[in-house]
């Protein structure tokens, strides 16, 4: 198939460190390519994917902001517009076109004439997103969870595919670090607060990895710096090359969230990696985490202490297996693509129908 993807204009694809979205776009990207697939990838000039073609002359927005140390405020709107303008000249000549940014681009995909898919990397139940269902009723989503799904209306929904990354990328580890790891921004969202406190009362050490919340720097500043000694170290963002031995050094990886996370990859990756997850009861949670194989769902910090033994004797070369059957790049690559084919076919049957003559 000729697929074009559409990608935000925030980092490149794949980001150098933080980026989850850029991260997700960039794997089931390369899966497409593997498969014999022609891909476009519409966006920033940085972006770093072989095999691909890229449409743009433009650089993200984290590139300006690494020249110059901060970007003006409307730097944003311009390269939004410089997107929509490729997407518009370029995007037609695909059978399909995937959309993972801002809701801009799916003002210029609905003029194209092809079948539009978007994945929502955020959740999707918010009042933004209710307009927007409203606004493009006939564009496909495809939900990242079952329990983002539930806010997608039915007629919106083209079916649930959960992420994936090359098995390759990692392989398992031996825990050997004794730490407990946090992989996230530093926010309330995300609550390292709790993985704190779960290190305490343990007698663990803790290591936090993941950058200070852009939008909310004052809870690193109040809640997270406060706390940290010689047993609890923030150590800055971690690249994909570094989480290696992160992940695979840590005992468990700390999932504290606080709010409907769609699907969480740093749980996959901590899987990819053998270690266990100690996952709080939120979001897509329940559908990536199982329960006394991967790791433990707990609904407090109270169960989290009194469970601690029990995720710490997991078997790590267990979980890479379920990893390896549940989240391979592969398996995402080919559910979509069946959306894909689905809805390329039902619009064949329609173009059929509607070029028959009439009895």
């Amino acid at each position: 198939m000729r697929i074009a993807h559409v990608a935000p204009v925030i980092h490149p694809v794949p980001p150098v460190t933080y980026g989850g979205t850029e991260r997700v776009i960039a794997n089931l990207v390369a899966a497409q390519v593997d498969d014999g697939h022609e891909v476009t990838l519409f966006g920033p000039a940085d972006c770093t994917l072989p095999g691909v073609r890229h449409v743009s002359d433009y650089r993200s927005l984290s590139w300006h902001e690494q020249q110059g140390g901060s970007a003006p405020p409307g730097l944003p709107a311009v390269l939004e517009a410089q997107l929509l303008r490729d997407v518009l000249t370029h995007g037609g000549a695909h059978d399909v076109v995937h959309l993972h940014g801002s809701a801009h681009a799916s003002a210029a995909a609905s003029a194209l004439g092809i079948p539009a898919f978007r994945t929502i990397h955020w959740r999707a139940d918010e009042p933004d997103h209710v307009e927007h269902f409203r606004a493009f009723p006939h564009e496909r989503i495809i939900a990242i969870s079952n329990a983002q799904a539930g806010a997608v209306p039915a007629g919106s929904l083209a079916g649930v595919v959960h992420h994936g990354m090359p098995t390759e990328r990692y392989r398992a580890g031996d825990g050997s670090g004794g730490y407990l790891a946090f992989l996230g921004r530093m926010t309330d969202q995300k609550r390292p607060d709790r993985a704190i406190e779960l290190a305490r009362a343990t007698g663990r050490d803790l290591r936090l990895a993941g950058p200070v919340d852009p939008g909310n720097p004052g809870y690193f500043d109040e809640v997270v710096l406060p706390a940290l000694d010689n047993r609890i170290r923030h150590v800055g963002s971690v690249d994909d090359a570094q989480k290696q031995g992160f992940l695979g050094k840590a005992a468990a990886l700390v999932f504290p969230i606080d709010w409907p996370e769609p699907f969480g990859l740093v749980m996959i990756e901590a899987m990819a990696c053998g270690t266990p997850v100690i996952a709080w009861r939120q979001g897509s949670v329940p559908e990536v985490i199982e329960d006394g194989v991967t790791g433990i769902v707990v609904d407090s910090v109270a169960e989290a202490i009194d469970r601690i033994d029990e995720v710490l004797q997991l078997d790590r070369s267990a979980i890479r297996r379920r990893f390896e059957e549940r989240f391979s790049a592969q398996r995402m690559a080919r559910e979509t693509l069946a959306l894909y084919r689905e809805a390329c076919s039902s619009r064949s049957s329609k173009e059929s129908s509607a070029s028959m003559p009439s009895p």
